[in-house]
């Protein structure tokens, strides 16, 4: 594959995933905001948010077979059709479970999405510089993902606008496909078995084998994200925090991401991935601990959550690269979905347990939780560490 050719599909593909990043930081915080206007329960709340990654988690069950046969782009374009037309019925479908069904639609296309064009880019990126362009194919996603909650702040002009805004941007970036001249062809690698569902669930069985730490971190970073974006800002408004001050402290846990999320992709390149992330999450732990003793200062929080994206802010990317690390190639499409599914499962817990927490302490206590999930998944690490050492490396 000649690089002008890899970098205009990078490119491509990084804009794309940025523009679903910028719907989905929209949209958690924006319909969190509205439901604790109309007192919506917390744990309910928590509870509507999982709705998005439901979406992720049923079609992930589903889509190796359709990628694998129609390949790439038909599948970025159905994604993009799904993600913008459900975003623009918001303001027209408006209940609370239609809009429970749209959020779950929406984790359906943007799914498909991801799933297409991570694959696409896993499977040509060449492994010398693999974790470098995994992370800035992150860093475009949380850019777009760090952009959505102040978009989210058009709300208080007129309820629909933020809506129309994601839905009419969304509609834009996925014709972007068309540029590229060897979409038409491309596909998955071949794994030389039928293409079924049944091979699917073999498929995840045989991924899970080889790699099963590598998805405990896009697990942890669907904790962050989905709790973050939709229970931070109910937490946020009962501890006396303005719906600016909210949508300024959100994005600053992607913009600490940004900033060095490719600086730690190379470094995880240099010196293994492995080695780097239990220095990561330790420091994960220590800075969710601070926040908890700062929980009422928006200029520590502000700070705090910056630091936070820096540490770790990059695990679904890391986890990626590590999955791609040790899995056959053959079987990355199982292995992108099911960190797709331990991504959604994370996304799907985190504002559960994070609206029971807010709801059980009554607001008093939230980023305990973190502190709590990062330790857990330390502690994972350290035993696959001491049970498979040579792979762990």
């Amino acid at each position: 594959m000649k690089l002008d050719s890899f970098r205009m599909r990078f490119i491509v593909l990084s804009f794309i995933v940025a523009i679903s990043g910028f719907s989905q930081g929209m949209l958690l915080p924006l319909i969190s905001f509205i439901f604790e206007q109309q007192e919506v329960n917390a744990t309910l709340n928590g509870l509507h948010a999982s709705g998005l990654y439901i979406g992720v988690l049923l079609s992930s069950l589903f889509i190796e077979a359709p990628l694998r046969k129609y390949g790439f782009k038909p599948m970025i374009i159905t994604g993009g059709i799904i993600v913008g037309l459900s975003l623009l019925l918001f303001p027209v479908l408006e209940t609370i479970w239609l809009w429970f069904l749209l959020r779950l639609l929406v984790g359906i296309g943007d799914n498909v999405l991801h799933f297409s064009t991570q694959t696409w880019l896993t499977q040509t990126t060449p492994q010398h510089k693999l974790g470098r362009i995994v992370a800035f194919y992150g860093l475009f996603f949380s850019f777009g993902f760090m952009i959505g909650p102040k978009i989210s702040e058009l709300v208080t002009v007129w309820e629909p606008l933020p809506f129309i805004v994601s839905g009419l941007l969304t509609m834009v970036g996925w014709p972007l496909i068309f540029l590229l001249r060897d979409a038409s062809d491309a596909k998955p690698i071949d794994s030389g078995v039928p293409i079924t569902v049944f091979n699917t669930f073999r498929n995840f069985k045989n991924v899970l084998a080889t790699s099963w730490i590598a998805f405990l971190f896009p697990m942890l970073f669907g904790v962050f994200e989905a709790s973050l974006n939709s229970n931070f800002p109910v937490f946020a408004i009962r501890n006396g925090f303005s719906l600016s001050a909210i949508t300024w402290i959100l994005p600053a846990f992607s913009l600490g991401a940004i900033l060095l999320q490719v600086p730690i992709g190379i470094l995880g390149d240099r010196i293994g991935r492995r080695r780097l992330m239990p220095i990561l999450l330790a420091t994960g732990i220590l800075l969710f601990l601070a926040m908890e003793a700062f929980n009422t200062s928006f200029v520590m929080l502000l700070i705090l959550f910056i630091l936070a994206g820096v540490a770790v802010g990059s695990m679904y990317s890391l986890g990626i690269s590590y999955m791609t690390d040790i899995t056959p190639k053959y079987n990355l499409p199982a292995g992108n979905l099911m960190a797709g599914i331990m991504f959604s499962l994370g996304s799907i817990v985190g504002p559960v347990i994070g609206g029971a927490v807010i709801s059980a302490s009554k607001g008093s206590f939230y980023f305990i939780f973190f502190a709590a999930a990062i330790t857990l998944v330390l502690m994972m690490d350290i035993l696959f560490r001491y049970k498979r050492p040579n792979v762990a490396q």
